[in-house]
């Protein structure tokens, strides 16, 4: 965490993270949760296609490379893009602890533009849990894992139900994921922050 208390600082007595035990392994392939997530789904045609991959403890990896269509400034990546896939990596930490969670909170630092082309190496891991709330933290590095900061987060992510996705979404979608015949795409469809 960067330092100053917020509201994505753990609290006193927060405790650390436990990886579930039926936690993919790490170096293994997250996949998406669901085909039009924009930050992980390949049916976007200008989506992130984040490829997020578990890593030790209660971390997790991913690659973006920066495409024209994700521009702010010419040439450059747009800030709100680099959030996103910020926040993407975050999200796939509920695949570690097994819990469904969404962004409740997300503290973004902008350390260094980021050019078209570039591809960014982020890494998440939580850092302490507290009843339903999950406090992570996230990094953005240009070019290589250990390369420049480019963008960092302190998030906090909240545990719902399957309910908070079904009385929420929009009623069409919901009804397509749910009448799927795939139980499998089903249940992913619904299992991390989308």
């Amino acid at each position: 965490m960067s330092g100053r208390t917020t509201a994505a600082t753990p609290p006193p007595g927060a405790a650390p993270p436990a990886r579930h035990p039926e936690a993919p392994a790490p170096g293994e392939i997250i996949g998406s949760h669901y085909e039009y997530c924009f930050g992980c789904g390949g049916g976007v045609a200008h989506g992130l296609h984040l490829q997020t991959r578990a890593g030790e403890g209660v971390s997790v990896t991913a690659e973006f490379q920066v495409k024209e269509a994700h521009q702010g400034a010419p040439g450059l990546a747009h800030g709100g893009v680099l959030a996103t896939a910020l926040d993407e990596t975050l999200g796939g930490l509920g695949w570690l602890l097994r819990v469904i969670a969404v962004t409740g909170r997300l503290e973004t630092d902008f350390v260094r533009p980021v050019p078209v082309g570039a591809v960014l190496h982020l890494e998440a891991e939580v850092v302490a849990v507290a009843g339903r709330k999950i406090f992570c933290t996230a990094t953005g590095r240009i070019g290589a894992p250990d390369g420049p900061v480019a963008v960092r987060a302190d998030a906090l992510f909240i545990e719902v139900k399957i309910d908070h996705f079904i009385e929420n979404g929009r009623k069409e979608e919901i009804q397509a994921v749910l009448a799927d015949p795939d139980q499998v795409k089903v249940a992913r469809a619904f299992e991390v922050n989308p």
